[in-house]
């Protein structure tokens, strides 16, 4: 099982939408997925489930079902992680449901960190709640990937969630506020990393799950462009043009490769279309965009854009798990 963290703390880059179609596509290829929603907005969950569901499980009173029920006997001082509920969205997808009430965790998190240094057993719990539950919840769905979102944010909430992850898949729009998060991300990913290596070496519990801390950069994909005649358009392009060197001098801490383009550079993943015309049919139809059919809207020129949206997905898709040491079913690796 591989976990893969999808981050980039400027948000607006279609990130939850990534993961969202990324785990259809890998569901499709036939991988088992949990999709774990740790981020405190939920935006994931209420793209995978409806408001009646969602409502059922953020009911008045206590969430037994969604990751703030799971981490709430930790929140309270009354044990350790509960066992975690997988909602079925389809027969490879599980959902771990995110909730609004998470961000209460944030506190907590922020003050087991430096407690870490003292070899508090209690603290190194806390901090590695959301891993043991990734891994519970992989063991429950039989996963051969879990896809973790996060909010677009450096605290204390993603800092364990990406702690907890192996591999960092770096969602862009080509424009300045995502160059600047890279410029933020990158040291920061590689100061969290130091730092739980230090802490590692202070468990006092050897029988304890903790992860390793690897989050290693598998690349960048660069999200919703603006296109004219297959080409970014001029505003973007400058931007595009800096994506290489700022990935490799921030993320990899790498010389910068100035003469490299988005095209031709090893670390980028892909660059995706906007499909403007696709997403508000499949926001309506509840379905990816890769999936639509005559019945939800999508005909004429969209046929073609839908076939072109699912193989562009599956090219990502492919590309990812190959970064990440996993096979599609029939060809499987260790």
């Amino acid at each position: 099982m591989k976990t893969i963290a999808f981050f980039n703390n400027k948000g607006g880059v279609g990130k939850t939408s990534l993961v969202y179609h990324l785990a259809w596509m890998y569901a499709d290829l036939g991988l088992n997925v949990v999709a774990a929603d740790l981020d405190p907005q939920a935006n994931l969950s209420a793209m995978f489930l409806d408001e009646d569901r969602l409502e059922e499980l953020w009911p008045d009173g206590a969430h037994p079902d969604t990751i703030l029920g799971v981490v709430q006997p930790i929140l309270k001082g009354v044990g350790d992680i509960a066992a975690p509920h997988i909602e079925a969205v389809a027969d490879n997808i599980g959902l771990l449901v995110g909730d609004l009430g998470l961000s209460g965790f944030e506190d907590k998190l922020s003050d087991a960190w430096p407690r870490c240094h003292d070899g508090d057993e209690s603290a190194f719990r806390v901090i590695s709640a959301f891993y043991r539950v990734l891994l519970k919840a992989a063991d429950m769905q039989e996963a051969d990937l879990v896809l973790v979102d996060v909010g677009p944010n450096l605290g204390a909430i993603n800092r364990a969630a990406i702690i907890a992850g192996q591999y960092v898949v770096v969602p862009l729009a080509p424009d300045l506020f995502s160059l600047q998060g890279l410029r933020n991300l990158g040291p920061t990913l590689r100061r969290w990393r130091a730092e739980w290596a230090e802490r590692l070496k202070k468990n006092p519990d050897p029988d304890l799950a903790l992860p390793g801390g690897d989050m290693r950069p598998a690349g960048y994909v660069v999200m919703q462009h603006a296109v004219r005649l297959d080409r970014p358009v001029k505003a973007y392009a400058r931007w595009m043009e800096r994506i290489p060197s700022v990935y490799r001098e921030a993320v990899t801490d790498e010389p910068s490769g100035k003469d490299v383009t988005v095209a031709a550079d090893p670390y980028s993943l892909s660059t995706l279309r906007h499909y403007r015309s696709l997403m508000p049919m499949a926001m309506e139809a509840r379905k990816p965009m890769f999936f639509l059919k005559p019945a939800d809207g999508a005909i004429g020129a969209h046929v073609g854009a839908v076939t072109d949206c699912y193989q562009d997905f599956k090219a990502l898709a492919l590309r990812i798990i190959e970064r990440c040491g996993v096979t599609v079913p029939g060809n499987r690796r260790a």
